[in-house]
């Protein structure tokens, strides 16, 4: 049993298609001949040979596999058919030669000119069409032979992205007619012009991944809101946020702990959130969190906002045992810390992110929200009441409920709401306290009114007891 695999794109986060292998082209030394560029087609589609998109089921037996619905299956859906999909686009389109040339060029960053060595574009995209063809399907153990019916719809209809596609290639066209030669190379009129064309009369997706090879490839410098709706345009089409990020050169603007801009939680919270059965409280661990920014945010503003909720906690009078506490019915985490031995080590690790990241920050720690205290203060304490005969981590190191919302509360009176907010909202998943749709209503009015992302609060939507 074979049929159709999700497309590449789906179970990858690099660029595909005709634009990855464009990029293939950016990153290797130029081809001597038309058998060394389709070398380099070959390799690619080596590369992609080699990769494993799913986790492998070796170990199920042939009876397992079937009735779970995998086989080994022809992978017909892979990279290979990406970028013929691609180019069977432009060779059957009504675009002028010339401009699926401009449209090659400008996306393999001129490493490779077909006209050079007597091709026109369409033989080009041919020759690149015949190589994948060559190929044999590949066979994967592991992957269902079914089509994915959630797969096809993150694919929006032409008309419905084709516009907006267009005019940002418009708006870099406006850019090029404004700016003085001195301020950096764009690309053509030409270029821009064919690029238009291939996003407005081929395919929208196409020419939305080759545009952004131009601007990779001409180092365009991209302010916030064009690259915010470079993202959202690629959320459109399915894409992962590392297609758009990798490569482009994006003006960030300062880091700001006041900005929230974080999609889901953020700072001490969050790194508790992180914590699992094997966490070990360690530098190692704390770095790997520290390095993740969330999409759209300037680099480094993960380690500045978990910086200052740290340095929050240590200029406290919050006790050592209170912090401890505090960790522990947050992370949910079996290991055990030492009070502020534990947040130095954080904070030194976040200071080493950000000396990396964006070395002309100041840490700075912003003056607390006290006005949402209240509020906070009433939904801790309510909690405190129903979990008072609870326990975290009952089996590891097991810490009364109670030492938990006594530290949560120093914190939301004495720290910061905000902090002590978000803390909260984690210790409810560890202590898998029942809610009421009116006390999940009350938590996201108070998770709006800080600012926080849209899948911030509904972390914890999972509590809610039906009826």
């Amino acid at each position: 049993m074979t049929g159709r695999q999700e497309p590449y794109y789906v179970e990858y986060d690099a660029d595909f298609g005709l634009s990855g292998l464009a990029e293939a082209f950016t990153l290797s030394p130029a081809p001597e001949d038309t058998g060394a560029a389709l070398g380099l087609v070959t390799a690619k589609l080596d590369a992609y040979d080699r990769e494993c998109p799913v986790g492998s089921v070796d170990h199920l037996s042939a009876d397992e596999r079937s009735i779970l619905g995998y086989d080994t299956s022809h992978d017909d859906w892979g990279y290979a058919e990406e970028l013929r999909e691609d180019v069977r686009g432009l060779v059957e389109s009504p675009l002028a030669d010339e401009a699926i040339q401009a449209v090659w060029r400008v996306a393999a960053g001129g490493g490779w000119d077909p006209a050079a060595h007597g091709m026109s574009a369409r033989d080009w995209l041919r020759r690149i069409d015949e190589t994948c063809a060559a190929r044999p399907p590949r066979k994967i153990p592991g992957r269902r032979p079914a089509p994915s019916s959630w797969w096809g719809a993150w694919r929006p209809a032409a008309d419905e992205v084709r516009d907006d596609v267009v005019a940002e290639i418009a708006e870099i066209a406006k850019m090029r007619s404004c700016r003085e030669r001195s301020a950096g190379p764009l690309p053509s009129p030409d270029t821009l012009s064919a690029l238009e064309e291939v996003a407005a009369r081929v395919d929208p997706d196409l020419g939305f991944r080759l545009f952004l090879r131009a601007l990779k490839v001409h180092s365009v410098r991209i302010e916030k809101a064009r690259y915010d709706r470079l993202q959202a345009l690629g959320e459109r089409f399915g894409h992962p946020a590392a297609l758009i990020d990798s490569g482009l050169d994006i003006a960030w603007p300062p880091i700001d702990t006041a900005r929230r801009d974080a999609t889901w939680d953020f700072g001490f919270s969050h790194l508790a959130g992180q914590a699992h059965q094997d966490w070990r409280e360690s530098r190692e661990e704390v770095r790997k969190t520290v390095a993740g920014d969330d999409i759209g945010q300037t680099p480094g503003s993960g380690a500045a906002v978990l910086l200052e909720d740290t340095l929050r906690l240590l200029r406290s009078a919050l006790p050592d045992a209170a912090v401890t506490a505090l960790w522990a019915g947050a992370s949910n985490s079996p290991g055990s810390t030492e009070g502020r031995d534990w947040l130095r080590l954080i904070a030194d690790v976040c200071r080493e992110r950000l000396r990396e990241a964006a070395p002309a920050y100041t840490p700075v720690v912003a003056p607390a929200r006290t006005e949402l205290a209240d509020p906070v203060l009433r939904e801790v304490r309510e909690t405190a009441l129903a979990v008072a005969d609870k326990v975290v981590s009952p089996h590891w190191h097991p810490v009364p409920a109670t030492d938990v919302m006594d530290a949560l509360e120093h914190v939301v009176t004495r720290i910061d709401p905000d902090l002590g907010f978000r803390l909260f909202l984690r210790v409810l998943r560890t202590l898998s306290v029942p809610l009421t749709q009116e006390q999940y209503d009350r938590y996201k009015a108070i998770g709006e009114r800080f600012g926080y992302g849209e899948y911030h609060v509904s972390d914890v939507d999972h509590l809610i007891e039906a009826g």
